[in-house]
């Protein structure tokens, strides 16, 4: 059966899911019960062993998503040196909104416009780095690892959350890392993932930020690190069906392998360019082949029929397309981010069949050429 489930975030769930897979979930029980945090220490130590994070970092499930997780970071860590905030898209963009605002903190801002990158080697070490590994809203990634170097002075802050399970991470070149359960795995929505390397937990010790810190972003306990967090003992309730169809994905993922994930989203990447390279009315987003995301892959039209239209008729055209094939059943919710530049967006990660690609640009193709001709 065609799946047609594209949205980058809650994302599809993995293949042949069903609600047998939550039948095990500890409902009506707390998760400070012995089974609770049984289940919570054990999504835990498998997202751990999955994504070979190593022994000596720390892996804590937070509230809020991604945003609450990398927000929790933020607000504890940032402060005793200069900030660098990279910016490529909307969610990197809010980061230094925040960090600006609300934590006063006047960083440096390396900007660069939707489908490019700012200058990585450009980027000053001495000084904490926040950056997103990925880029959801614009289709761009990080082409590697390299330009952070192993001796930095400052600590690296990287929001991976469309990234993880779908790309090589570099463990010892991150300070802090954050994910959520709806996206590489297809999970559900509101738990979000904080993984602290020593470096991190060093300054999280020895540094109290100037201002108050909401409940659920406070690790510390007699000045330590409460590692109480890090092994199930969350801040603040989570729900334990959440939590078992997290469980769930993991030992799906754990089946294939972090190898198999990578090459089962890189697989549906390459339908996309397949396609792309056969048809002279569309292109990638990204401005380079490097920097293209194989998770949330940006597509522009770059027909002369839909360039002289202005902006906002771009959009409108393009997004009547997404609705016909929503409409249709064929693809939901692959009309590009709202701040994005007019244009489709499709979630090419793990949890995606090529075969389910493959039908859903079929029908965009059929649904664009029927419309360009209205124009």
């Amino acid at each position: 059966m065609h799946n047609p489930n594209f949205s980058s975030g809650p994302c599809s769930k993995r293949p042949n899911w069903n609600l047998d897979a939550l039948k095990d979930a500890p409902v009506g029980r707390s998760h400070r019960s012995s089974l609770g945090k049984k289940k919570l220490a054990k999504a835990i130590a498998e997202s751990k062993e999955i994504l070979r994070i190593p022994e000596e970092y720390l892996v804590g499930i937070f509230p809020g998503s991604d945003t609450g997780a990398f927000e929790a970071a933020m607000w504890t860590l940032l402060g005793p040196r200069p900030v660098t905030v990279l910016v490529w898209e909307s969610f990197s963009e809010g980061w230094a909104t925040d960090i600006t605002k609300q934590l006063h903190l006047n960083p440096t801002i390396l900007n660069a416009d939707y489908g490019k990158i700012p200058d990585l080697n450009a980027v000053d070490w001495s000084n904490d780095v926040v950056f997103v590994a990925n880029g959801t809203t614009s289709g761009v990634k990080i082409p590697d690892w390299e330009w952070i170097p192993k001796d930095r002075e400052g600590l690296s802050l990287c929001d991976a959350t469309s990234a993880v399970f779908a790309m090589e991470v570099d463990w010892y070149k991150v300070d802090v890392l954050t994910y959520s359960w709806q996206k590489c795995l297809g999970g559900e929505a509101a738990h979000g993932m904080l993984i602290l390397s020593p470096g991190a937990v060093n300054r999280i010790e020895s540094y109290d930020p100037p201002w108050p810190l909401p409940k659920i972003f406070r690790m510390k306990k007699g000045g330590k690190i409460n590692r109480a967090i890090f092994e199930g003992d969350t801040i603040n309730t989570p729900s334990m069906l959440c939590v078992e169809d997290y469980l769930d994905a993991l030992a799906w993922a754990k089946e294939i392998g972090l190898e198999g994930l990578i090459a089962r989203s890189r697989a549906n990447l390459e339908v996309i360019e397949q396609w792309v390279e056969k048809n002279d009315w569309i292109d990638f987003l990204a401005s380079s082949r490097d920097i293209r995301s194989n998770t949330s892959v940006c597509l522009s039209v770059i027909s002369d029929k839909i360039r002289v239209l202005p902006k906002e008729g771009q959009a409108k055209f393009l997004k009547s397309i997404a609705g016909d094939l929503s409409k249709k059943n064929t693809a939901h919710d692959v009309n590009s981010y709202k701040d994005a530049p007019p244009g489709f967006r499709f979630w090419c990660g793990p949890t995606i069949e090529p075969d389910d690609i493959k039908a859903a640009l079929v029908e965009l193709e059929r649904v664009y050429h029927e419309k360009i001709k209205e124009l």
